[in-house]
């Protein structure tokens, strides 16, 4: 099990270089590892015992049985699932099924489970694929090694003005690469929405709520109500196989299965339905702190100052002032990367010579100056 483990690690190694949000990181990182961690975990039958076991009569082999069950599902009946457990009914869901095709509950989902999950890991790494793309080295490129801030006075100094050169000539020019990040964002948002809505459909328009129910059902009692994880993931169901007798007549055989591997199932998709609520949430917030970003340049200012305390005041009003949204973004993502005595030094750089070309053209702008 440590070695499924140790292949996986380097899904959560974050690089030094920041280039994204802690939450946005919580989606390619932490979220791809897990589904990929409970893909292999499922597919890897021999830690939970066998997929599934079916009660058999001697006239059908147990493998033949057991693999036709597997492949063309059980099924489960749904009045049974309030029935008293002992008097009523052998287990919740398993009675007589004779003329009973309405109440049936087909459990079609077992089979692909791995695969939805290695399917969802791919989605939630999707953003994080297209934002690498589009950034393309932008931070990495001007940081220079700044953020070891270990290096002599010239080599320092000559960086800085490489840097404060370039920051100075494509003013105003970083609109759509920040843009392209805010939409990867959402991105990740709607996909995680997406995401439940597609478990949803996977479970037959019973995963919405799944985590609802099961808090429910804690505080309830158990005969009151029925377990929402044992009607989701059955550990016992039913499947009918048809064969041919020696008298060539079509013999119906009803079988009870055991499927162990529903005891996983069920503790993988109460997590995920936890986490995914958690998730869409912190992205809301996240999409909504981007929208006021957008609008408000004061906000920017306050942003500033708050993340970074040594920049005076006076600089970071002058920087927003005179530059765009996307001047803001790229210089917040290298004060998260630089140094920060140089990045206190660069800004301050950057805000004397925007205070110096006040009444001159700004590079890339024509007329009057524009707050965002």
């Amino acid at each position: 099990m440590l070695d499924i483990f140790r292949g996986l690690k380097n899904l959560i190694k974050v690089s030094h270089i920041n280039i994204d949000s802690p939450v946005f990181r919580l989606h390619y990182s932490i979220t791809v590892m897990l589904l990929m961690a409970f893909s292999l975990i499922v597919t890897t039958r021999q830690y939970v015992g066998n997929p599934i076991d079916c009660i058999h009569t001697k006239d059908i082999p147990e493998d033949v049985l057991n693999t036709y069950c597997w492949i063309h599902s059980t099924y489960s009946l749904r009045s049974y699932f309030r029935k008293k457990v002992g008097s009523e009914t052998a287990y919740p869901g398993i009675g007589n099924s004779e003329n009973k095709t309405n109440d049936r509950k087909d459990h079609k989902y077992y089979q692909w489970v791995c695969f939805c999950l290695f399917f969802q890991a791919i989605l939630f790494y999707t953003p994080r694929w297209l934002w690498k793309s589009w950034e393309g080295g932008k931070i990495h490129a001007l940081m220079m090694d700044l953020d070891i801030g270990i290096c002599s006075e010239i080599e320092k100094k000559q960086k800085k003005k490489l840097l404060i050169d370039y920051l100075w000539d494509n003013l105003r020019y970083h609109n759509w690469w920040a843009y392209r990040y805010f939409l990867c964002e959402l991105l990740a948002l709607i996909n995680v929405i997406g995401q439940m809505f597609l478990m949803n459909k996977f479970f037959d328009g019973e995963f919405l709520k799944f985590g609802l129910e099961v808090i429910a059902h804690m505080q309830e009692d158990q005969e009151d109500r029925v377990d929402p994880m044992i009607y989701i993931f059955p550990r016992m169901t039913k499947c009918t196989f048809y064969k041919y007798g020696s008298g060539g007549e079509v013999e119906k055989h009803d079988a009870i299965c055991i499927l162990p591997l529903n005891v996983v199932n069920e503790k993988i998709y109460i997590f995920l339905w936890f986490w995914f609520i958690i998730l869409t949430i912190l992205t809301t917030l996240t999409v909504m702190y981007r929208v006021v970003i957008i609008f408000s340049p004061r906000m920017r200012v306050y942003l500033l100052r708050l993340r970074f305390r040594l920049v005076r005041r006076d600089a970071i009003e002058t920087i927003v002032r005179r530059s765009k949204m996307g001047d803001w973004f790229l210089l917040y993502m290298l004060g998260e990367n630089i140094d920060t005595l140089i990045f206190r030094d660069i800004m301050q750089d950057l805000s004397t010579r925007l205070g110096h070309n006040q009444h001159h053209r700004v590079p890339g702008i024509k007329g009057e100056i524009q707050d965002a």
